[in-house]
């Protein structure tokens, strides 16, 4: 069996400015979703850039 190695992945803190209206929607999916306002920011931006045209 292999041993087990913990990983912390490399993150960095940024801050940011976003409308209020925008950031109670994203609040109210985090929380339908029980996971961090961070985290669901997270995912949106993974996705948005996989499926971004190359163009």
């Amino acid at each position: 069996m292999s041993k087990f190695v913990v990983k912390k992945p490399e993150k960095e803190v940024i801050s940011m400015r976003i409308p209020s209206e925008l950031l109670k929607k994203l609040d109210m999916m985090a929380a339908e979703a029980d996971i961090s306002r961070n985290e669901l920011i997270n995912q949106m931006i993974v996705y948005a850039m996989e499926h971004m045209d190359e163009d």
